[in-house]
């Protein structure tokens, strides 16, 4: 629908006066150079066609106009279709960036530029900026842009007389020759260069009231705004340690590879003490254990054996080992419930304390050869404490695809804690040269299986888009409300599921189903794993839970190879059934079920690999195993330059079509 009304239906301009329109993103102080500028002399009018209202007043002669803050000018919603009209038809734009956030400000800045509107610059909060340690060369910034820039700090009034002497200053500034060569067809045949531009950038809207074609420019368009915003950047603005807080030198420090890893890896170890040892040791086993199995399942079980004859199918399904009423409850309450409360705890004040952005811009560039941004990191860190609740959080990513990519990798090669604190107590008593073998190859199926998603799957990943606000100390009731609401969310979300789970895999005991699974795979777990027989017990188990499969391994007598063998194939072995309805509920049938069969070919390939390898090293000692890691390295070294050449060649291909 296109919408035609524009801001000339609200304000009457008397004759001789300008008509100035205040711009710029949202809480960068619009409202404080507003009232600052009119004083008392404001009225509030409804904008046609919306609910919205916009604030004008007289400022001397001149009328000056509020908009809506917005990061760019299209149709795309009310406040950017006012921003966009009171632009096009201003007199003359003042256009208000915070100097904190120059990088983010700057493009709707160029974007206005590119307008052909007379503009001037007002670089407020230049105060909390130097605090920052940034240090802003304005002059320069006038120089590059063309259009005159004046420090402000409009809570303080410092800067404003200054920039209201200087209005007469406003011009049009300096527009990319590139840019310009691709409007002139569009200015030529009458139209306003910034209708021209927002035809150039497929704003179908401002075409038809045009009576042009939108052209489809809009990305090309916006890369390079970007590029022109980030050289701006680099000339004009320099961090400083003069006038920095320790809190701004540590946020840097926490972006910065050489600082920021080791930070990471003790914030890392800390989330592990936490969650991995305090919660899902101490306090797993006190509820689990000495509440839930102690207390809670004998009365449950005996309230359905009064009612219900036990042995019988109905009380299995009810009370029995994999009961609706009792593992349900048990490992939702028991298990579930406190590792939720205490990764949403972790992850609550990482955010509230503003560390949270900076981990995922640590990690961008290597998450970016995943087909991932540094976003995902927060759904694989909480999938190292529970699967089915970093699938759920899959949701914050920006794209399908990137949704897609990170509910392989977690649902493949992510261990949760449950499963991880049994592995670690498996791998204490092989030696380090097995537990080095162990790593080496869950790490890279994860890296060869995110590399070749990203060269198999079409488009691209996004990019990271992310302010990185200042560090503080986190707020108690901020951490709490997080926390509480989260957990909260996603327990009422997942029980359901956890209860269908568990009365599938009752089902399957009940009429037999179970032991004939068990039988299925012993071909693969005896001939190609090389393991005993009883193995094939584990991985059923892990499909209930995946701790259960691990836990199912103690069992057995196995050698330190087999061992390894064991819980590489079971760390990859298909998520538990928890997860694996949270996999249907957000992927979808036909997806999820693909890749739950992709998970099983993949678990027991790599695993037959390291196996039939170890054969023919003939490990004997740490040596042999060194270079069984060194046979298995090699092959995983070679699937990725494959995947990275598939992706090079799709890349020149596209190019070439161009």
């Amino acid at each position: 629908m296109a919408h035609c009304d524009t801001v000339t239906n609200v304000i009457e301009v008397p004759a001789g006066a300008r008509r100035i329109v205040l711009a710029g993103n949202p809480n960068v102080g619009k409202s404080v150079f507003f009232n600052a500028l009119t004083g008392l002399y404001v009225d509030v009018s409804n904008y046609p066609g919306t609910t919205l209202d916009i604030s004008q007043g007289r400022m001397g002669r001149d009328i000056l106009m509020d908009t809506p803050g917005v990061y760019g000018l299209s149709s795309w919603s009310d406040e950017e279709r006012i921003a966009r009209d009171a632009i096009l038809t201003a007199d003359l734009v003042i256009d208000i960036v915070d100097a904190v956030h120059l990088e983010r400000d700057l493009f709707l800045t160029q974007q206005i530029i590119d307008t052909g509107a007379p503009v001037i610059i007002a670089l407020n909060m230049v105060d909390e900026a130097k605090r920052q340690g940034l240090a802003i060369d304005h002059q320069a910034l006038s120089r590059e842009l063309g259009v005159t820039v004046v420090p402000t700090v409009a809570t303080r009034g410092l800067g404003l007389p200054e920039l209201k002497g200087r209005l007469d200053e406003a011009r049009p500034g300096r527009l990319d020759p590139g840019l310009a060569k691709r409007l002139r067809p569009l200015t030529a045949k009458g139209l306003h260069q910034g209708e021209a531009l927002l035809v150039l950038e497929g704003d179908e809207v401002v075409a038809a009231r045009n009576h042009v074609a939108a052209m489809p420019s809009r990305d090309e368009v916006y890369m390079d705004r970007r590029r022109r915003v980030n050289e701006l950047i680099a000339r004009c603005v320099q961090e400083t340690t003069g006038g920095a807080t320790f809190a701004t030198r540590l946020g840097r420090w926490m972006v910065r590879p050489i600082t920021g890893i080791p930070l990471l890896a003790l914030a890392l170890w800390g989330m592990y003490e936490l969650i991995g040892v305090f919660i899902a040791g101490t306090v797993v086993n006190a509820l689990e254990n000495g509440v839930m199995k102690a207390y809670y399942e004998p009365f449950v079980q005996g309230l359905v054996g009064y009612l219900v004859a036990p042995r019988t199918p109905i009380y299995q399904i009810l009370a029995g080992e994999f009961g609706v009423l009792t593992m349900t409850v048990t490992y939702v309450i028991g298990l579930l419930a406190p590792l939720v409360i205490g990764f949403y705890l972790f992850l609550a004040v990482l955010e509230d304390s503003g560390y949270l952005p900076r981990i995922a811009a640590l990690v961008d560039r290597a998450l970016g050869y995943l087909g991932l941004n540094g976003r995902a990191i927060i759904p694989i860190i909480l999938g190292f404490g529970c699967v089915t609740m970093a699938t759920l959080t899959t949701r914050l990513l920006g794209s399908d695809r990137e949704k897609r990519i990170a509910t392989v990798l977690l649902g493949l090669a992510i261990p949760c804690s449950a499963q991880l604190g049994v592995i670690t107590g498996l791998l204490a008593g092989v030696g380090p040269a097995y537990v080095l073998l162990y790593l080496v190859v869950i790490g890279l199926v994860l890296v060869v299986t995110g590399t070749m998603l990203d060269a198999l799957m079409p488009g691209t990943s996004s990019d990271l888009l992310i302010d990185l606000p200042p560090l503080r100390l986190p707020r108690a009731a901020n951490v709490a409300k997080k926390t509480w609401s989260k957990a909260w969310g996603f327990l009422t979300e997942a029980t359901p599921l956890f209860a269908l789970g568990a009365l599938i895999i009752s089902a399957l005991q009940v009429t037999g189903l179970l032991n004939f699974f068990q039988w299925l795979l012993t071909p693969l777990t005896v001939g190609l794993l090389r393991l005993p027989r009883e193995a094939a017990t584990a991985f059923i188990m892990g499909i209930v839970r995946r701790d259960f499969g691990a836990a199912g391994l103690y069992s057995l007598s196995l050698t330190s190879l087999q061992t390894v063998v064991a819980l590489i194939t079971i760390t990859l072995f298909v998520p538990c059934i928890a997860s694996a309805m949270m996999l249907y509920k957000e992927r979808g049938r036909r997806w999820a079920t693909n890749l739950w069969i992709a998970t099983w070919v993949i678990a027991f390939a790599v695993g037959g690999v390291v196996s039939q390898l170890g054969r023919l090293v003939e490990v004997g000692d740490s040596a042999d195993i060194l270079r069984l890691t060194g046979l298995v390295g090699l092959v995983g070294v070679g699937l990725m330059l494959f995947a990275v050449l598939y992706r090079k060649g799709k890349e020149g291909s596209r190019w070439a079509s161009r």
